[in-house]
């Protein structure tokens, strides 16, 4: 099974998606007449792409929580690109094989991941914090406060 990353900072609500096609010979592998094409990236992106974020806003921030268990904050990047777009990009080592290991199963993953979303205009980037406890990470973006238009009453004459 393939995860691949369609990534669109455009859609905040972008997903990764699984490619069914995955290794059938029409499949978008490394056919031209791609379903699904690829980049150099996605293989790379695609080992480690279920890092499940919760978006929530609240009167006072938006608050971005993300499943990286097993994950030390040092392998976690939080970083604002272009001004308005939160990017969680991190790396999850896979574990060393020994010689005489031999292994049943392996279901966790490893590798690469990283989520992009567009902020809106309302969030405060420059006041960011991020924490995280547990194998959460928490990262908050307050938002400003919005200005209610000033009213002001104009006389009507005659």
């Amino acid at each position: 099974m393939s995860l691949i990353r369609r990534s669109n900072v455009f859609d905040p609500f972008s997903l990764d998606l699984w490619d069914p096609f995955e290794g059938f010979p029409f499949g978008s592998g490394s056919s031209s007449c791609s379903l699904f094409p690829r980049t150099s990236s996605d293989s790379e992106t695609a080992a480690f792409a279920g890092a499940r974020i919760d978006w929530k806003e609240t009167p006072e921030a938006h608050v971005f929580k993300a499943d990286v268990p097993g994950l030390k904050k040092e392998e976690v990047k939080v970083e604002i690109e272009d001004g308005n777009v939160l990017q969680i990009s991190g790396e999850r080592s896979k574990e060393q094989e020994e010689k005489n290991d031999k292994w049943h199963k392996v279901e966790r993953s490893s590798g690469k991941f990283m989520r992009r979303f567009r902020l809106p205009e309302n969030a405060k980037t420059e006041q960011i914090k991020a924490s995280m406890e547990n194998g959460v990470l928490t990262v908050t973006v307050p938002k400003e406060e919005v200005k209610k238009p000033e009213v002001k009453s104009i006389q009507i004459s005659g």
